[in-house]
């Protein structure tokens, strides 16, 4: 396990209700239910000012999401680095995990082979892991993706749109989120007709 000693200092429910977004915190390092003896890098999940007296929520590097009572003595806390402090163990990223969605044209076996062969060349035999492999055929068929509210007027006909992409493949869209309150709208691709009278 990679750690590194940070000087740091415990912080009250009231300092950390002055924190924002962009502050590095740190808290406990535990991931479903594995104990581990340090702490992890994060970030709050919402500002502190919106603290009303539930727990805080902090989000890991790791992706881990925490609910948190920094005056419980029961709990590690919510730490910052702080020279005048008392080191603490954090722990480190022993590398990153990309989630691929590849799209091979007229792609067969041979040719995921070999991505995963270059892949292999450029990170060293080990490194590189698959983890899950889902092949599955693209149809050839485009669509238009819209986002709308989800709570929307249904009276009225004319609804929020917003064209988050256009030519996409309807298997991509399995990997993508909507934003918050808001829902995907998929219909056939339409090509733009520009109707401009030219001269």
């Amino acid at each position: 396990m990679n750690t590194e000693k940070v000087t740091a200092r415990r912080l009250t429910t009231e300092e950390v209700s002055e924190l924002n977004l962009q502050d590095s915190i740190f808290v406990s390092a535990e991931m479903d239910g594995l104990p581990l003896d340090c702490y992890a890098p994060a970030f709050l999940a919402k500002p502190g000012k919106n603290f009303e007296g539930g727990s805080f929520t902090a989000r890991t590097i790791f992706g881990k999401e925490i609910h948190i009572l920094p005056d419980n003595t029961e709990e590690r806390g919510i730490w910052v680095a702080d020279e005048t402090g008392e080191e603490i163990e954090v722990l480190q990223s022993a590398g990153v995990l990309l989630n691929l969605a590849l799209f091979v044209p007229n792609g067969n076996k041979e040719s995921l082979e070999s991505l995963y062969t270059a892949a292999r060349e450029a990170f060293g035999v080990g490194i590189v892991q698959r983890w899950n492999e889902e092949v599955i055929p693209v149809p050839d068929v485009k669509v238009d993706l819209y986002e709308e509210p989800t709570r929307g007027r249904k009276s009225t006909s004319s609804q929020i749109r917003d064209r988050r992409a256009l030519d996409i493949y309807p298997t991509r869209v399995r990997f993508m989120e909507p934003s918050d309150g808001w829902r995907f709208i998929l219909e056939p691709h339409k090509d733009v007709i520009d109707d401009t009278p030219t001269i």
